[in-house]
């Protein structure tokens, strides 16, 4: 850990402007000490070598020693001259005639040397040439360095002028003075170098933390933005470019604070307002992938939300095989898609418009689903009313049509005949105005403008009273055209219901017909009455041919009839049923049919009950 917090430390901006500021002092400081150093050793070789130059006065002595003939008496002089000079820089002095012998040194420990010819050959050369030679050299031995001077002598004639080579001097000169002084100044310098690096590196990093600590909070309150936390404020230390930044960053963050917020209300209005739309709604990216899908669409598609989202809208509306991505862009139609299955019926149709920026790129698509399964079935419903409704009344009319024109053809001057089109003329429209009578009460119904006039009523009574006026209608007729038996179970017990007496009877005597009319010669109709908890159940089952199981869903549909050239032949319109449901609805109850083909069907009717004591009822009767 702490080794990954000092490299991250080492690229921090902090480290670099020290860095580099301590390069430029460190580059500064070898420039300067360098010149200074370079300058410094100059003045002090040149200022060394005025101090060992050897006198004139004593290079002319000297010359005029090497010119004198008597070599012995000469050289005593050249020794006491050299003897009597006294400088603590020069090593040794040597005086060389123009032969190359040496004829004199200060060095008292090598006096073996004087008369013998010298091996150096810088002095050689000094002869040769008749020039003057310097140099530096650095004596191994003693880790010394040294500076050389070889000076040539001249004689002098009477007129003063330097004619004549005699001989040359040999100073040999010991530089450890000057370089010791030019070390302690470098050492003094070099202490210097690291004090003033070390001012100047800590001056460094405290400007450079001056300048980065903004730039830190900056960072901090810009990574607190990015998660979403706009509370925090950057701190502004000047009114430089860096406290103009931090103030841009903390109006930045509240304009972000405001537009996320603004942009936070308008999704959540925009989610309620997808979930609670009656419409589904499919919004996709530009490659028509799904990247919005709200609750209702979800359950039109019968996929969830989370299955939805990514996949491609035509596979959704499974409509690949008949339209492109393309199609939907440039042609805007709406669509009409059948989701029926057999647990649901579903029809919607699809609304597509564009999701497109203002530079008319375009970003996406929009498709709103609504469902239009009720509206198809209602238009159906009219359709098929018209188409039966057409068929019921062109049917008797047609026969009213070819009564009539035969009766005005003379058939009404035959006593034998005219009776009895006027009969069938007379039936026609009787079953015509029932038709249109069972019409209006339907269309009432369904107006709810239909009045119910409630009453509690003694079931076991009236339902019984019902199932007489059949049983009377058997024995009053001489030769019935069918023979039935009506079987009642009734439970022992009155049972007290609210209902509208005459519209439930005209209930039971539809039921009741139907079973009659379909049941067999010499059948039996059972009826039964009983009770549950809260229902009082009526159920009424012939002995009949039966409803095949795929009709048994639409016998209280509206001129439906299961065998339609019999029921049309024994007089039904298909509107009783129909009738019988919706005042059984109105009642707060409910009807159903269960049949098994072949053997009969059985009519069952529940209504809401509540159960009265007689006493109760008397105790009521009384109060009011």
């Amino acid at each position: 850990m702490l080794k990954l917090k000092r490299k991250n430390f080492f690229k921090t901006i902090n480290f670099k402007i020290a860095l580099v500021f301590a390069l430029l002092l460190v580059i500064t400081l070898e420039i300067v000490g360098a010149i200074f150093v370079r300058q410094l050793e100059t003045k002090n070789l040149q200022q060394f070598k005025t101090q060992v130059q050897i006198p004139t006065y004593i290079d002319n002595s000297l010359a005029e020693q090497l010119s004198a003939n008597n070599t012995t008496k000469a050289n005593s002089q050249i020794k006491t001259i050299l003897s009597d000079y006294n400088n603590s820089n020069i090593d040794e002095i040597r005086i060389v005639d123009s032969k190359g012998t040496i004829r004199g040194t200060n060095d008292v420990n090598d006096q073996s040397i004087v008369g013998q010819k010298t091996t150096d050959r810088n002095v050689k050369n000094a002869i040769y040439n008749n020039r003057s030679y310097t140099k530096n050299t650095y004596d191994t031995q003693n880790n010394g360095r040294y500076y050389i001077s070889i000076v040539p002598l001249y004689s002098s004639n009477s007129t003063g002028n330097n004619s004549q080579l005699v001989g040359v001097l040999y100073v040999r000169a010991n530089m450890k003075s000057v370089y010791n002084t030019i070390n302690s100044i470098m050492s003094i310098f070099a202490l210097a170098s690291l004090v003033a690096m070390a001012l100047g590196l800590g001056i460094a990093i405290i400007i450079a933390r001056a300048i980065t600590r903004p730039i830190e909070e900056m960072k901090r309150q810009t990574q607190r933005i990015a998660r979403g936390d706009y509370a925090g404020q950057v701190r502004v230390y000047s009114d430089d470019e860096l406290g103009q930044l931090a103030g841009a960053i903390n109006n930045l963050s509240i304009r972000v604070e405001e537009s996320q917020e603004s942009t936070e209300a308008e999704r959540r209005r925009l989610d309620s307002v997808l979930a609670h739309m009656s419409d589904g709604v499919i919004a996709t990216d530009r490659r028509g992938n799904i990247t919005i899908i709200n609750e209702t669409a979800s359950d039109f598609v019968d996929v969830t939300a989370e299955k939805a989202i990514g996949n491609s809208i035509l596979d959704m509306l499974k409509i690949r095989d008949d339209y492109s991505l393309r199609d939907l862009i440039e042609n805007q139609d709406e669509l009409t898609l059948d989701f029926s299955s057999n647990e649901r019926d579903l029809i919607l149709n699809a609304y597509f418009s564009l999701i497109q920026r203002e530079s008319g790129f375009i970003s996406g698509l929009v498709c709103v689903l609504h469902d239009v399964t009720e509206q198809q079935k209602i238009d159906n419903d009219r359709k098929q009313f018209v188409s039966n409704v057409s068929h019921e009344l062109r049917t008797p009319l047609t026969s009213l049509r070819s009564y009539i024109e035969a009766l005005s053809d003379g058939a009404w001057k035959d006593p034998e005949v005219a009776p009895g089109f006027l009969k069938v003329t007379q039936e026609e429209t009787d079953r015509m105005i029932r038709m249109i009578n069972e019409l209006l009460s339907l269309s009432r119904m369904d107006s709810g403008t239909t009045r119910v006039d409630m009453e509690l009523v003694n079931i076991n009574e009236m339902f019984n009273y019902v199932l007489n006026r059949f049983d009377m209608i058997l024995k009053k007729d001489d030769n019935p055209a069918k023979y039935y038996t009506i079987k009642r179970e009734f439970t022992k017990r009155d049972l007290w219901v609210e209902i509208d007496t005459d519209k439930f009877t005209q209930v039971l005597d539809n039921i009741m017909n139907n079973a009659i009319k379909y049941s067999p010669d010499g059948g039996v109709v059972t009826c039964r009455l009983l009770e549950t908890h809260n229902q009082v159940i009526i159920s009424i089952s012939d002995q009949g041919l039966g409803i095949p199981r795929a009709d048994l869903t639409h016998v209280f549909d509206r001129f439906f009839r299961v065998d339609k050239a019999r029921s049309r032949a024994q007089g039904g319109t298909g509107l009783g049923l129909a009738i019988s449901k919706e005042v059984v609805q109105m009642l707060g109850g409910r009807i159903w049919v269960d049949s098994v083909e072949g053997k009969g069907s059985t009519f069952y009717i529940s209504l809401p009950y509540e159960p009265y004591e007689e006493e109760d009822l008397w105790d009521d009767d009384s109060q009011a």
